[in-house]
């Protein structure tokens, strides 16, 4: 079993790059060694095979499980660099029943938590390392904190980004001092070209969600919260590939072991529930979803054995909630958070936690580094979610009124007309009607379906909401 192989990691000494990686001691490859926190070739071939392509800090067959003492050295060393983030209570708490308080570590230079394991595992490597720099593969937020950090400590750093990151991280990667490479159609191309090089190259890859250095890094966000929310219930911290719960739940279960841990997931990618069933991390098929964040189909060895003992439930939320979250976070907390960072307010909005009512809740708002055009289709996504955005269709008169009369009549109850389109070669009635679609913005839910009663009143034929076509 994993865990039963799983090394910890005590008072940050036996996994730095200072050091060799006993992680690898077993390794069978003899041409293979780990040095330095670099990886050492015993042959100078240029072309390295895909099967040669292993990352010794995230050995399936012995992975590391990070301790309380490497989240606290990391918080030590780290602390001169990163912003402490506020954890303030929710204008929600009342509409939900839940005493909610935000962490709200989108206010990080870079716009999200990442920003702490980045650090700390550039501080953590030796001189020849911070030389020969680091590589990494990412698509948003951990290639945008490495490229911060790494300016700021003078490490050289390559982020090979996959051809679908959105352009405005790739330009700020690149502001930031970083070399930019971007190859592949997925992340998991982009993946082993940074391994490649890598190897290749002397540099260290950083796996941003299971390198032990970033978990330890990501648990400060933790001490944080214990700290700034002493007598907290539980905490509900979105999951992708596991290291933010993993460092997170450590650092919250050591200091006060009451806490309730609940991961959440989307439903388009729930590869940390599946872990758990399979009692190992697999991989899950996943599907295009909001929180773009957390689409990791595995999830990470090291992350796995050190949080499956501390989460207590994990929940899974689908894109409407998300898209819903996103909307509330906008409009009640001024704060613009992408999906990955809003899934835990998700999972409160969509009813899935009852037994958390009139506790203190601990969510954090990791990550506000959202694309504006997904933006956009969130706010509308969420409107509808709402019930404040609706659809109907309708057939009415053709004749000169018949239009008027129907917007007279939606306006008479103050909904408001968005977009209009008149359907007539299709149409096997009456030749001198004509169907028309409409898209009306309401105050809220009750209120849609009071002009779904007026319409139903008034016409005959009348689809509304989702069958609406």
């Amino acid at each position: 079993m994993m865990k039963e192989n799983a090394k910890e990691v005590q008072n940050g000494s036996h996994l730095t790059q200072n050091e060799n990686v006993s992680a690898t001691s077993t390794n069978k490859d003899p041409t293979m060694t780990v040095t330095d926190g670099a990886l050492k070739k015993s042959d100078e071939k240029a072309e390295v095979a895909d099967e040669d392509l292993r990352d010794p800090f995230c050995d399936p067959d012995h992975p590391v499980k990070v301790t309380f003492q490497e989240v606290s050295a990391a918080a030590f060393k780290i602390r001169g660099g990163i912003e402490r983030t506020p954890c303030s209570r929710s204008h929600m708490s009342a509409m939900t029943g839940v005493e909610i308080y935000f962490k709200k570590d989108y206010m990080q230079y870079s716009g999200s938590f990442k920003e702490r394991g980045a650090r700390y595992t550039l501080m953590m490597l030796n001189k020849e390392q911070k030389q020969k720099g680091v590589v990494a593969a990412s698509a948003g937020n951990h290639a945008l904190a490495l490229a911060y950090h790494g300016s700021s400590l003078q490490v050289p750093v390559t982020v090979v980004m996959p051809i679908i990151a959105p352009m405005m991280k790739i330009q700020l990667c690149k502001q930031y001092g970083a070399t930019v490479v971007v190859e592949g159609d997925d992340l998991g191309e982009a993946k082993k070209l940074a391994m490649r090089m890598a190897k290749e190259k002397g540099m260290l890859y950083v796996n941003g969600y299971d390198h032990p250095h970033i978990l330890a890094g990501q648990g400060t966000i933790g001490l944080e919260i214990a700290e700034q929310v002493p007598d907290l219930d539980a905490v509900l911290v979105p999951v992708g590939g596991a290291g933010l719960i993993a460092g997170l739940a450590l650092a919250v279960k050591a200091m006060n072991p009451n806490v309730k841990i609940y991961g959440v997931e989307p439903e388009r990618c729930a590869s940390f529930k599946a872990a758990i069933e399979a009692g190992k991390p697999v991989y899950t098929k996943m599907s295009s979803t909001l929180a773009d964040g957390l689409a990791v189909p595995t999830v990470g060895v090291n992350a796995f054995v050190t949080a499956l003992p501390l989460v207590d439930k994990v929940l899974t939320v689908s894109e409407e909630y998300i898209a819903l979250a996103i909307l509330r976070l906008i409009e009640l907390e001024k704060a613009v958070v992408e999906g990955a960072g809003a899934v835990g307010l998700a999972a409160i909005l969509s009813n899935q936690v009852p037994e958390l009512k009139g506790k203190k809740v601990v969510i954090p708002l990791c990550g506000g580094n959202i694309d504006t055009t997904v933006l956009g289709r969130c706010i509308e996504r969420g409107l509808a979610a709402d019930g404040r955005l609706c659809r109907f269709v309708v057939t009415v008169s053709d004749r000169p009124g018949g239009i008027a009369e129907l917007t007279k009549r939606i306006s008479s109850i103050g909904v408001s007309l968005k977009d209009i389109f008149h359907e007539r070669a299709w149409l096997k009635t009456d030749v001198f009607q004509v169907q028309v679609k409409c898209v009306v913005e309401t105050r809220d839910e009750e209120h849609s379906k009071e002009l779904e009663n007026l319409l139903k009143t008034n016409y005959q034929i009348i689809s509304f909401g989702a069958n609406a076509v």
